[in-house]
């Protein structure tokens, strides 16, 4: 599925209730959440605090997905144009760090 495919999905998830997009504000705080609970998980995996005895182990995809969900949920409330705002983003990537790490000798 496209970016923009998932923005027009989700758009049209929110846009079947009276309350619609959350205010900006609202949403930094629930991505600031998502991410909470992202980085919770990973610890528990990958860190030195152990899930508590009969904790369920969480799933990783999920709580990503949940971020890309208020991350659209934000550009479409903004109307921003994620791919757009993608490809602007790699340029940058690509202009500022070509360098920056040693390169795979495949590649």
């Amino acid at each position: 599925m496209k970016i923009q495919e998932m923005q027009q999905e989700v758009h049209q998830w929110i846009d079947q209730f009276e309350e619609g997009y959350w205010h900006p504000l609202s949403m930094l705080a629930r991505l600031t959440e998502e991410v909470g609970e992202l980085a919770r998980e990973v610890n528990h995996r990958f860190g030195e605090k152990p899930k508590k005895a009969g904790e369920p182990e969480g799933d990783l995809a999920l709580e990503l997905a949940d971020i890309l969900f208020v991350v659209i949920c934000y550009a479409n409330s903004q109307h921003i144009d994620l791919e757009e705002a993608f490809r602007r983003m790699m340029q940058k990537y690509r202009a500022r760090d070509a360098q920056r790490w040693t390169k795979k000798k495949e590649f």
